[in-house]
């Protein structure tokens, strides 16, 4: 597993876990596919900002 702070890690498709913005706070995380890569810098020290299939959107915590 591995933390989701480089862009280059994250492609569209592949299965990931998010945090929701509501859900920072408590750390739950919410499992997923990326649809959208939203971060456009190379790295970001929370985890990529990306869309999932679903619509919800967070930072990537895991990349399975």
């Amino acid at each position: 597993m591995n933390k989701g702070t480089k862009r280059a890690d994250i492609k569209q498709g592949a299965s990931v876990a998010i945090v929701l913005k509501q859900d920072q706070a408590s750390g739950c995380l919410t499992d997923g596919i990326v649809r959208d890569i939203l971060t456009k810098s190379p790295t970001h020290p929370h985890g990529i900002k990306v869309r999932l299939m679903s619509g919800e959107v967070g930072r990537v915590k895991e990349i399975y």
